[in-house]
């Protein structure tokens, strides 16, 4: 089977599982920076389907008020300014944000190549589920997300 079948059968099983909010960060010099909606998708691992696309995770974070602002360490300042921007955006409190995300070029990982975590090796479409992991067949990792999401959403 090829990569875009494997992805639009996902798709197909996934019709009524929660998705996830997709943001691109905006800078505006009356609104500030933020990050905005711009679509929604489901999240299996390293991948985020929409009804159209493959996407490859990049930043995953949770809308939210910065809270305090005695911060130890730059990186918690960092992240709290993140998930404010979202709140900023319009996400609301709490909700799931994947910003920097990638579009998969599933037609080249179709005609023997590569793009982001997926992979064609040896003819099978595979993926790449963690930077330090190996690839393993994209059927198998799909049923078994699919599996997981539905499974949380019952």
């Amino acid at each position: 089977m090829t990569a875009s079948a494997l992805l639009t059968q996902a798709v197909h099983d996934l019709a009524g599982a929660p998705k996830e909010g997709l943001g691109e960060q905006r800078d505006s010099r009356w609104r500030g920076r933020r990050i905005v909606r711009v679509g929604e998708a489901w999240h299996l691992g390293v991948l985020l389907l929409t009804d159209t696309h493959a996407l490859a995770t990049a930043e995953v974070l949770r809308a939210a008020d910065p809270g305090r602002r005695g911060y130890t360490a730059e990186s918690a300042r960092e992240r709290a300014a993140r998930r404010e921007e979202a709140l900023r955006g319009g996400f609301d409190e709490g909700a799931v944000v994947h910003v920097g995300w990638s579009v998969i070029d599933v037609d080249a990982v179709d005609a023997g190549g590569a793009s982001g975590p997926l992979s064609s090796i040896d003819g099978v479409p595979s993926v790449r589920w963690s930077a330090a992991g190996g690839f393993m067949p994209l059927e198998s990792y799909l049923r078994e997300r699919v599996e997981l999401l539905r499974g949380a959403s019952d």
